[in-house]
């Protein structure tokens, strides 16, 4: 019997879209390409009835590099680009503060009470992180919720001797989650 899933929350940059260069962000829309797979595993996750949010740390905010509407302008052509394929985003939550000033910062877990309360959900125990980052997994983990780190050397065979909480891909990562 497949697990109880309410809701499933996802990192941004290296979960659903291809990440920048280190010390750089995707500071505009033009800038933003999914990474292969990633619309097809959110739209089978949209036609389970399961609400996917992004919780995003957006750090070039508070850099300077980037505004909240340069922001708004990347979410756009993101959702854009997975409607064009038969995906959506349910929300869409960020921290635009610089490193150890916030509790919305993951791995605080700010980010995910906050998408817990717009969900009405009473907890996230059934409910997955999924993130490319050790960051996304601990804020995750305290928020109560079960996790999924993104590891592209990790084996998406069902044999796998790796954990369940680790998959190569989102789209290997939601096909693990539904099948339960």
């Amino acid at each position: 019997m497949p697990r109880r899933l309410d809701a499933v929350f996802l990192d941004r940059d290296g979960t659903i879209n291809v990440k920048a260069p280190e010390g750089e962000y995707v500071t505009g829309p033009e800038q933003l390409r999914l990474l292969p797979g990633a619309a097809e595993g959110i739209r089978m996750l949209n036609r389970a009835g399961v609400p996917v949010v992004v919780v995003t740390n957006q750090r070039g905010i508070a850099l300077g590099r980037m505004d909240e509407a340069d922001l708004a302008g990347v979410h756009q052509r993101l959702q854009g680009l997975l409607g064009d394929r038969g995906a959506r985003i349910d929300g869409i939550f960020y921290c635009p503060h610089d490193k150890g000033v916030c509790d919305c910062r993951k791995p605080g877990t700010l980010l995910l009470r906050r998408a817990r309360s717009s969900l009405g959900l009473m907890t996230l125990s059934h409910s997955v992180m999924i993130g490319d980052s050790p960051s996304d997994v601990e804020a995750g983990r305290r928020a109560g919720a079960r996790t999924v780190l993104l590891d592209p050397r990790a084996d998406p065979s069902p044999d796998a001797t790796q954990p369940a909480d680790v998959a190569p891909t989102l789209l290997d990562a939601v096909r693990r989650e539904l099948a339960g």
